[in-house]
């Protein structure tokens, strides 16, 4: 910890100068101080404070306030670790984190002021655990990419899943995984996205990288099975894939050539995705479906016509949105929309999946709720196949009820 570089925005100036002094407390020496959002991006932008890694940031302050400096700063640092210290209430920050997210941010906590020295590091050592990859990520990755950067990317076959398991809840086995792009670059390291995904759709162009991720999860599945592992991949369908009335013929014949049975792949279909081009979409969709291809109902709960959807798609799994689960524990909201998801999901014959898990009280509400599956950080990030078939083995080697975060599995990632 001794070499991270710190920045604290706070305009209360004792506030401010007592997390300093808990910083160096930490061995933390190398920390810029700013009064708010404002004077904070002229620090970033002077040569000596480009180095700063993590930035712990309060909300209501003069000038710029907490929020609009994210904004600023997602953009100068993608990626970068940010901690919130605030006073508000639950609702807010709870919002905020929420928008950090959203931003690609890299969040580490939310803390009530006055912070403690505890919670500092409990949070702190949130970013240690991320791999260097990542931390070589969040400071050198450039702005923006192009399209042609990414296109040229995707002709080299740069992206890859990375695996997120998926735990079936009430025996703690893990039955599942969620397949996620990642974009191996060659100098920048692993590159999440956002940085890349919102480009690609808006351009028409997400098909190629649709079609190799779904042959290299394909690869990556039958490889689990040759090492025992029988589990189910999932993998998201882009939105403007389900017009083609060929897309289902395509798929299948993707996933059957890579020596996979389709009752091993789950395909992740948005709402917004499944009310474009209705007919095309219902054709595609229904045929995926009688061929063996479990059907998932992604982000659910953040579209426009979620109880459309479900009654007129076939369905084999309904996905509960991380913005619903995270502090579903907390947030009576919260609580009371996963509980009539779940409760939904039951009624209608299908799976209830929470993701965004991060921590012991949400798995034990979600336990209580009779949630079916679950997947988050509590369980494992994302991570490489490799890793992926090495984490599964140290998992499977505990052989206790509970799951444990993949520290204790004797793997962290």
């Amino acid at each position: 910890m001794k070499e991270l570089h710190v920045m604290v925005i706070e305009d209360h100036n004792f506030q401010r100068k007592m997390v300093v002094h808990m910083l160096h407390t930490l061995g933390i020496k190398m920390v810029w101080q700013a009064n708010n959002g404002k004077q904070a991006l002229a620090l970033l932008d002077e040569k000596q404070a480009r180095s700063v890694e993590v930035v712990l940031c309060d909300l209501d302050m003069p000038e710029m306030d907490g929020m609009e400096f994210f904004r600023h700063l997602s953009k100068l640092k993608p990626g970068i670790s940010v901690i919130i210290l605030s006073g508000m209430e639950d609702a807010v920050i709870s919002s905020v984190k929420k928008m950090a997210g959203s931003y690609g941010l890299n969040l580490l906590g939310a803390a009530e002021k006055p912070a403690t020295l505890e919670q500092l590091k409990l949070m702190l050592d949130e970013y240690h655990c991320v791999s260097p990859n990542v931390q070589q990520y969040a400071s050198t990755l450039p702005a923006s990419f192009t399209l042609e950067d990414i296109l040229r990317a995707v002709r080299e076959h740069q992206f890859e899943p990375f695996l997120q398991p998926k735990v079936e809840i009430k025996t703690g086995r893990i039955i599942g995984a969620e397949a996620l792009a990642r974009w191996r670059h060659p100098q920048l390291g692993i590159i999440a996205p956002y940085a890349f995904i919102p480009l690609l759709e808006a351009s028409g162009n997400m098909e190629e990288l649709t079609f190799q991720m779904l042959k290299k999860t394909a690869q990556a599945c039958r490889r689990l099975n040759n090492k025992g592992f029988s589990i189910d991949i999932s993998i998201n369908l882009s939105l403007s894939s389900l017009s083609d009335t060929t897309l289902a013929d395509r798929i299948t014949r993707t996933i059957v050539d890579a020596g996979v049975d389709p009752h091993h792949i789950i395909l992740e279909i948005t709402e917004s995705a499944a009310m474009t081009n209705v007919a095309e979409a219902l054709e595609n969709l229904t045929r995926l479906r009688i061929r063996g291809f479990g059907l998932s109902i992604d982000d659910y709960g953040t579209g426009f016509s979620s109880m459309q959807q479900l009654s007129r798609v076939p369905f084999t799994e309904l996905k509960i949105d991380k913005s619903f689960v995270t502090d579903c524990d907390t947030n009576h909201s919260l609580r009371v929309i996963v509980e009539s998801s779940i409760e939904l999901a039951h009624k209608l014959k299908v799976r209830s999946v929470a993701e965004g898990v991060e921590k012991q009280e949400e798995w034990d509400m979600l336990k209580s709720m009779k949630c079916d599956e679950v997947q988050g950080y509590f369980i494992a990030k994302p991570m490489d196949v490799g890793a992926f078939i090495l984490f599964c083995e140290a998992y499977a080697a505990v052989n206790e009820e509970e799951p444990k975060v993949a520290a204790q599995c004797g793997v962290r990632y």
